[in-house]
């Protein structure tokens, strides 16, 4: 049987993590193996990609684009890859739908250049589905206690993220959204309603 890579999206404080151990709790009761990896991140590289595009201090946007998309590349290659070929479930918080969002509409630099920046070093490992989680800028940004360098660019980032992500669900069957705003168990049951019916579990 054939893995399935399923992306968890969304602006910050979304509840990415949150759900992303309710779904890993879900898919082991279902007897489905599956792998959690986070964007930036996952790889000895990526880690340190992950300092640097996270907690450095100012970074180019196209340098932040390339910074990412060379983390994720090294996760697609070393992690991602060889879990799918397994037939394993690959569960990751966050995907280059990320930086589509961040850096394409967030930052300005446009959804297709950066889409075309990354599906070249991804060499055809995407995620079968992409759930983003969406709330209200407002409510996320105020969850957000400690901010990094992204969350650092303020609410007007996060709501320019949040039209993106809106924009690409609208013309992207691999993208669904999904609100938010329920009790976290609530919208852990139905991410995964979704995911078994586009992997043929069900």
């Amino acid at each position: 049987m054939s893995g399935f890579y399923l992306a968890l999206e969304g602006i910050e404080g979304s509840g990415k993590s949150t759900l992303g151990r309710l779904l890993t709790a879900r898919l082991a009761d279902l007897n489905i193996l599956s792998i959690s990896v986070r964007e930036p991140g996952g790889t000895e590289l990526g880690e340190e990609l992950r300092r640097l595009v996270l907690h450095a201090g100012h970074v180019a946007p196209w340098a932040e684009a390339a910074l990412f998309a060379a983390s994720r590349a090294q996760l697609a290659v070393e992690v991602i890859a060889p879990a799918l070929a397994d037939g394993r479930w690959v569960l990751s918080d966050r995907s280059y739908y990320s930086s589509l969002a961040y850096q394409g509409g967030g930052r300005g630099l446009g959804v297709d250049a950066v889409r075309g920046l990354n599906e070249t070093v991804l060499d055809g490992v995407l995620p079968d589905l992409v759930v983003v989680l969406d709330v209200e800028p407002e409510v996320g940004f105020a969850r957000e206690t400690e901010r990094d360098r992204i969350g650092e660019g303020g609410l007007d980032l996060q709501r320019r993220v949040a039209e993106t992500y809106r924009d690409l669900a609208a013309r992207d069957d691999r993208v669904y959204v999904l609100d938010a705003s329920a009790p976290p168990d609530e919208v852990a049951d139905s991410i995964l309603k979704v995911a078994l019916e586009r992997s043929g579990h069900v």
